[in-house]
């Protein structure tokens, strides 16, 4: 089996243990973040693989839908889910500007590693910088939309 077979499916264990890390209380903020960063990497992976700004040579379910389904439909949004359930809402801002860099640069240095050696993703139109700023801005939109929903009930 080759390599890309390989990390695609040691990618839903990695992430599912993830989940088994997230506090019983926070579980709910965990499921809103996760439901709603799916809708967003959906939306926004289709378009960006119908442009052709970019391909996943090897993915699942080929013959269905040209996106990662890994990456768009199971990974990033445990990686949101456990971005939001940590946040650092109480420190300066300072220290959440640097956990979104932080987030978004480890990220991307990982999808630049996957660019480079493996057939998992090749870059048309794209670029490393490109994957940082959409990785923030998901992220963001993310975190906006689990404090707006979360707002009157529990503190997040």
């Amino acid at each position: 089996m080759r390599i890309e077979w390989w990390i695609l499916i040691s990618v839903y264990p990695v992430a599912t243990v993830i989940l088994f890390f997230i506090p019983k209380n926070k579980r709910r903020i965990a499921v809103v973040a996760f439901l709603f960063q799916q809708v967003i990497t959906f939306i926004t992976g289709l378009f960006v693989v119908e442009w052709g700004l970019l391909e996943y040579p090897v993915r699942f379910f080929a013959s269905i839908n040209r996106a990662s389904f890994t990456f768009e439909y199971y990974a990033f949004p445990v990686i949101c889910a456990a971005f939001n359930v940590w946040y650092p809402n109480h420190r300066s801002t300072l220290i959440q500007l640097g956990y979104y860099v932080g987030y978004s640069t480890v990220l991307t240095i990982a999808e630049v590693i996957i660019e480079k050696y493996t057939e998992l993703i090749t870059y048309i139109y794209w670029d490393w910088y490109i994957s940082w700023v959409t990785i923030g801005l998901a992220l963001l939109i993310g975190r906006l939309f689990c404090v707006w929903f979360f707002k009157k009930g529990e503190a997040l």
